[in-house]
């Protein structure tokens, strides 16, 4: 690859991770828009959008900085070990870790 090519790639990558911050900006400030002024039958489906929207984003972000999609995932497993280990709240009250690890072990079953 000529070094053009290369200056190319390399400002078209910031570019792409430029746009990807903007967007989860956006999609943050959506969701907490929705949060404080939706109404109840179309708050559901708008919180799922835009939460599968920051997920996704938070993918295709890592990918253009050099990060897998794998050790995104091994790193999420990790917090999600540790909070098991150290009792957060979340799975203290409520058991969202322990849910969280048999959704995500199943999906993996799947696949």
């Amino acid at each position: 690859m000529a070094f053009f090519d290369k200056e190319i790639d390399i400002t078209r990558n910031i570019k792409i991770i430029e746009w990807l911050k903007s967007e989860l900006l956006t999609d943050i400030a959506g969701l907490f828009k929705i949060l404080v002024n939706g109404a109840k039958e179309e708050v559901h489906e708008a919180v799922t959008e835009s939460l599968s929207n920051i997920i996704l984003i938070c993918y295709l972000l890592g990918k253009r900085l050099g990060i897998s999609y794998n050790a995104i995932e091994m790193k999420m497993e990790n917090k999600i070990r540790l909070g098991l280990v150290e009792k957060h709240d979340v799975e203290k009250y409520y058991g969202d870790l322990s849910e969280l690890t048999r959704h995500l072990n199943c999906s993996r079953i799947k696949k």
